[in-house]
């Protein structure tokens, strides 16, 4: 359901519109998870670290697109809190021809650049086989993930968090389903588990296009001879997707760079990192999920001039954030060893000791990282995405160097070490701007009657 965010209780809308969300990142996150896990525990720790190690070259190659979707839901946001009904016509129109276009570019050269990327990154030649095999198959079907993500950002920017959740919990369970019998009833290995992933994705894409035509949801219902691409409103998605995805191909190559570091290290490291990082991905859910409402609600209200309900929102974030990531982080700290088990079942003693440390480390610090990307969401949503491009920035550059600097003197520790240090730089730049207040003027839509 579409919901204006401009009015009512600025906690119980940010709250209603995030658990679906939460649920959702839940359900899209169990994609990659019940692939790790079955490919695990069925396949081995070899399949295992393939599928973990194909994951930031998938990235590197999604984070245009991803960037591209970020502005243009800003946009779509701004405007449908400035109640500029034609104009958010045209910016969906055109964000969508664009959109589609750039996710058939990124899927050829998703096949083209796997195993260049593979190489560079080191990858073990006892894994190699397979992490290309996960890999293009991925990107063959990547249209239909990027399709997906485009109307379910195009729905959430309009305020509807559970359209898209109730699609992922469906797909979600198909694709379980699916690795289930493609890996352990026929036996397809690694490459099973991509073709589960796709077929999933490509329903989810299906199952929203039939949602927007059949509710007659008008302001996205097109036409073919309705589409149109309007120049002025690529420029502003432009302005707002350029940064947007600065920021995600910073993270994909930091990521590269990482993994990098960790193959390095050999296959028990690797399936060490790839077990721990999984999880700490579903346990900083929470902590997106309220990013993403409050990038959504920011919109909306800048758009609608309210700047008094933008920072009532963010404190009230802030507030829910932290008492979401006490709890969790004791949940990590006292049962990190049996999460690492739940991906490789009976783990070999030096991939749990190292999965272990990994999540110990961070789970002291998950109240940094979920308050950075909190800022840096609010930053986004109110069209402030250069400054939050230089957060993410600083976040790869520190990350990266304090891991290499840290090596002789930690070893593998140096990986995960490195989180929190570059979490407190990051968190640090997005307050400053914050606080500095330039954000409240980078709007780039807005009512009439603010003129």
């Amino acid at each position: 359901m579409i919901k204006d965010m401009t009015n009512g209780s600025e906690t119980r809308l940010l709250i209603l519109f995030a658990l679906p969300l939460l649920a959702g990142n839940v359900f899209q996150q169990a994609y990659n998870m019940v692939d790790s896990i079955i490919v695990g525990r069925f396949v081995g720790a070899d399949a295992f670290a393939a599928v973990g190690t194909g994951f930031p070259v998938m990235f590197l190659i999604a984070a245009v697109m991803m960037g591209m979707a970020m502005g243009a839901s800003v946009l779509v946001s701004q405007l449908y809190g400035a109640q500029r009904r034609p104009e958010l016509r045209a910016a969906l129109s055109t964000c969508f021809l664009f959109l589609t276009g750039a996710a058939l570019v990124l899927a050829v050269l998703g096949l083209l650049l796997s195993k260049p990327l593979l190489l560079i990154l080191k990858t073990p030649e006892a894994i190699l086989p397979d992490a290309l095999s996960y890999l293009r198959i991925i990107f063959a079907g990547s249209v239909f993930m990027s399709m997906y993500n485009i109307l379910a950002a195009f729905l959430r920017a309009l305020g509807d968090s559970r359209t898209p959740l109730y699609f992922l919990i469906l797909t979600s369970l198909l694709n379980v389903v699916m690795d289930l019998v493609f890996v352990i009833r026929l036996n397809m290995g690694v490459a099973g588990v991509a073709y589960a992933t796709i077929i999933s994705q490509a329903v989810s894409s299906l199952l929203c296009f039939v949602y927007i035509y059949k509710k007659d949801i008008r302001v996205l219902k097109f036409s073919f001879k309705e589409l149109v691409f309007d120049k002025g409103m690529f420029q502003k998605a432009l302005k707002l997707g350029i940064p947007a995805s600065g920021q995600q191909t910073l993270l994909s190559i930091g990521f590269l760079a990482v993994q990098g570091l960790v193959n390095s290290f050999g296959t028990v490291t690797m399936a060490a990192f790839f077990a721990a990082s999984r999880i700490e991905q579903l346990v900083t859910m929470p902590n997106m999920s309220l990013a993403m409402a409050i990038s959504t609600f920011t919109g909306q209200n800048m758009g609608a001039g309210r700047i008094d309900r933008v920072k009532r929102g963010y404190r009230n974030t802030l507030s829910i954030m932290l008492v979401l990531t006490l709890a969790t982080s004791i949940v990590v700290y006292i049962f990190g060893a049996a999460f690492i088990r739940l991906f490789l079942g009976s783990a070999d003693d030096a991939v749990l000791l190292e999965g272990t440390a990994y999540l110990k480390t961070v789970a002291g610090f998950l109240f940094v990282f979920g308050a950075m990307f909190i800022t840096n969401s609010l930053l986004r949503g109110a069209g402030d995405v250069n400054i939050s491009m230089l957060s993410t920035a600083a976040v790869f550059a520190v990350r990266l160097s304090v891991a290499y600097m840290l090596v002789p003197v930690l070893g593998p520790a140096s990986i995960w070490w490195s989180l929190p240090v570059a979490w407190a730089v990051g968190l640090g730049i997005a307050l400053f701007r914050y606080f500095n207040g330039n954000w409240r003027k980078k709007a780039v839509a807005f009512r009439e009657q603010r003129s």
